[in-house]
């Protein structure tokens, strides 16, 4: 109860409540198979970090090293942000970026959950869209 008087209060002051992650929170497979990546709640809004790396052999990097920016080329893949800023609306998730280390390009993107329990990944470059399928793990 208490907690509930003091929710008006943090919000008054610009505090955040994390986002209500629901349909999508747990672990997906990518729909390449080469990856598994957890979202859940940050802050105020919903990201995903890659929690697993399933590719494997020569030529597959296991750093972020097609990032744009330099300095951040030697990041390992495991644990990187993939997906950030999303927020409900309706039944799914938009507002977001989605970081393809593949390309080293980041997309305006959705999440938008599928009645047989898939997440559909939208990211779009202006007003070109493509869509990934991604299955749940748990």
């Amino acid at each position: 109860m208490r907690r509930l008087l003091l929710l008006p209060l943090l919000l008054a002051l610009g505090w955040s409540v994390p986002a209500s992650a629901g349909p999508v929170d747990g672990l997906w497979l990518t729909d390449d198979r080469r990856g598994v990546v957890r979202i859940g709640p940050c802050g105020a809004h919903l990201c995903g970090w890659i929690a697993r790396v399933l590719a494997r052999g020569p030529g597959v990097p296991d750093r972020d090293v097609n990032n744009p920016e330099p300095r951040l080329r030697g990041r390992t893949l495991l644990g990187l942000p993939i997906l950030s800023g999303f927020t409900a609306a309706g039944a799914g998730f938009t507002g977001g970026q989605a970081y393809d280390p593949q390309s080293g390009r980041s997309y305006t993107a959705r999440l938008s959950p599928n009645a047989d329990g898939s997440l559909t990944v939208t990211g779009c470059v202006l007003f070109i869209c493509q869509s990934k399928r991604w299955t749940r793990l748990r």
